[in-house]
Order: C-alpha cells, then sequence, then structure tokens
C-alpha cells in the first residue's frame, strides 16, 4: 500500500491522478491523504481507484501573519501525527507527495513514521514545502532537474494529439480554477477572432462562467464556453492554438497535444515559476511568452496569426514524454 498525499490545485492534483493511474496497472493499491479546502474534494471525493480518502483540515501557510503561521504550523504537526495513525492502520509502506499545502501533514508524517518519502516537483522553482522536505526524501523527481523525470501527464493527452497547420479554433485556458484576466483578455479578442472567422473555446472557471456567457451573448459570438471539463484533452484536440496560463501541468499537456501556445505567466506565482516554466519552450522556439503587466495587445494579435503553427506542432512531439509517473513508481519501488 502506498499513500499518494498534495493537491489545493488542479496542477498538483494532476500528478496525484497519473500516479494513481500507474500505480492501477502495477497492482500497488493507493490511498490519499488531501485537505478538505482547495479542489481536493472536487478530483478525488468519488474517485473508487483509492482503498481509501482522507480530506484533512489543512490550509496554506503562505500569505499569513506571524502568529497564523505558528498557529498553522502546530496544526500541520497535530495532523502529521493522525497521518502517522493512518499510515499503520493501512500498512502503508511508502509517501508519494505532490506538493502543495494539502501535501504538508502527510509528508511530515511520513518523516515521523519513518515511511520513505517521495517527492515531485511540478514546477521550475521549488515550492517551500518540497524545498524544506527534499533533504528527507528518499527521491526528489523533477522535468526541470539535471536528475530528469518526465513529467507525469495522462496518456489521452498524447492519444489525442494532432499536428496543426492552419489557425481555425484558439483554445484560452486559465487553469482549473479560471484566471481573470485571461478571460477578460479572451472577450476583448474576440470580436477581431470572429471577424476573422476564428472559432473560441474558452475555460473561464467557476466564478467568472456567468459574466462570460452574458459577456459572450452581448457581443452575439457563439463559443465553446466552459468553466471545468475532466475531458480537457478533447477540447485541446480540437484547438490549433492555446492562449494560456503557464502551469507545469497544463504546459506539459500542452506538449503532448502538440498544441502550439502563448503563455501568459500569472504574475504571482511564487517564485515567478509560471514564467521559468514557459521560458524552458521559449528557449527551443517552441512557444511565445507575453508578460502580463506589459501585454500589448496589437502584438498578441500579430503573434497570433504569424505563429508558425506547423514547425512548432511538429517539434513538440517529445518534449512531454509518456510513462513520467510509471518511471516514478519504479524508481521508488527498491525502497518499499
Amino acid at each position: 500500500m502506498i499513500a499518494l498525499t498534495g493537491g489545493g490545485t488542479g496542477g498538483h492534483l494532476n500528478i496525484v491522478n497519473c500516479l494513481l493511474q500507474s500505480a492501477v496497472k502495477q497492482n500497488l493499491d493507493c490511498i490519499y491523504i488531501g485537505s478538505e479546502n482547495g479542489q481536493d474534494k472536487k478530483w478525488f471525493e468519488t474517485q473508487s481507484l483509492f482503498k481509501a480518502k482522507y480530506f484533512l483540515s489543512s490550509s496554506s501557510v503562505v500569505n499569513q501573519s506571524k502568529l497564523n503561521k505558528i498557529k498553522a504550523l502546530f496544526h500541520i504537526l497535530k495532523l502529521a501525527f493522525e497521518c502517522k495513525k493512518i499510515f499503520k492502520t493501512h500498512n502503508v509502506k511508502a509517501v508519494f507527495s505532490v506538493g502543495g499545502y494539502s501535501a504538508a501533514p502527510a509528508s511530515f508524517g511520513a518523516i515521523l513514521a519513518n515511511i520513505p518519502l517521495f517527492i515531485h516537483e511540478q514546477n521550475s522553482k521549488s515550492g517551500s514545502l518540497n524545498t524544506l522536505l527534499k533533504p528527507f526524501s528518499k527521491a526528489f523527481f523533477s522535468a526541470f532537474e539535471e536528475s530528469f523525470c518526465p513529467y507525469p501527464v495522462d496518456d489521452k493527452f498524447f492519444q489525442n494529439a494532432r499536428k496543426r497547420e492552419k489557425l481555425e479554433k484558439i483554445i484560452f485556458l486559465g487553469g482549473s480554477q479560471g484566471a481573470t484576466f485571461i478571460n477578460k483578455l479572451a472577450l476583448e479578442l474576440a470580436p477581431t477572432l470572429h471577424q476573422k472567422n476564428i472559432k473560441i473555446i474558452h475555460q473561464c472557471g467557476k466564478n467568472d462562467f456567468e459574466f462570460c456567457q452574458k459577456s459572450y451573448k452581448d457581443l452575439k459570438i457563439e463559443v465553446d464556453l466552459f468553466d471545468f471539463s475532466q475531458n480537457l484533452e478533447l477540447k485541446m484536440q480540437e484547438a490549433d492554438l492555446a492562449i494560456s496560463r503557464a502551469g507545469a501541468s497544463t504546459l506539459f499537456e500542452l506538449c503532448a497535444n502538440e498544441l502550439p501556445s502563448i503563455f501568459i505567466p500569472y504574475p504571482y506565482a511564487t517564485k515567478n515559476h509560471q514564467f521559468f516554466n514557459a521560458k524552458f519552450l521559449e528557449d527551443m522556439n517552441l512557444c511565445k511568452i507575453f508578460i502580463q503587466k506589459d501585454l500589448n495587445k496589437d502584438l498578441l494579435l500579430q503573434s497570433i496569426f504569424n505563429l508558425d503553427l506547423k514547425y512548432i506542432s511538429q517539434n513538440l512531439k517529445g518534449k512531454a514524454s509518456l510513462n513520467g509517473a510509471d518511471f516514478m513508481l519504479n524508481s521508488a519501488k527498491e525502497f518499499f
């Protein structure tokens, strides 16, 4: 039995899902330990492949006052002892953390219980928790470090890949929670795109869904608008270009789908990691990056219509690798 932990955001939970699918293929039983906050429940509350699921009262320590940080740390320690009991109940032999505040209790619990801890860092710049726990882990997996690990991407993004040559549809992606800036940008660009017969697919997130729906109706423009989809690979398959944030999971899913992209990194991401995620591709001339505060819409439109879709799509093949989760589990098996 192994425990998978971490979450809060779709990027972390994507990795958990890939590890779960890989474990099932290898006949490894899994439990999940996450948070009752964030998106953890939305993703896994009804997931029957886990032998057990625990959603704890963990919350983020970032952006809290000193006093609240101390309180939060003591609460994490309390939950860590609770995780230690959970591990004993299920005879857990290893803990795989994908980061995020959801991972803190089980990760510290693994150290307290002397159970092998394995960490996956999804971004180009390590998060605070992963940086803190790295010395205590048996292995630290990252697609951005010298000791390379293929980024875990669901097989369905590879299965629905196709080469792009002509711009007919654009997908706007703000991440699993949506992004107000991307949403407003899509609405500003919509009349020009409509005029040029470019169809729009738009992931807007739950909070802005009604606003976007009304705005497109007022513009008299038909779009494929959705807040969240478990079949994002099918939405991507339809598109010829993505305008997107640059979370690592989204970036590698776009690579797997061979979908050319223009990235507008979230400017408040820790250590500006979204910019550096995208720079990984820009350094190979395989994407364009626009900085949010300096965004020039005329230059953005020029890029949209002048991007060499065929070249980028052909050369994205191989930038994401199949079986990243298999690689992690196989590398860790000697320890449990």
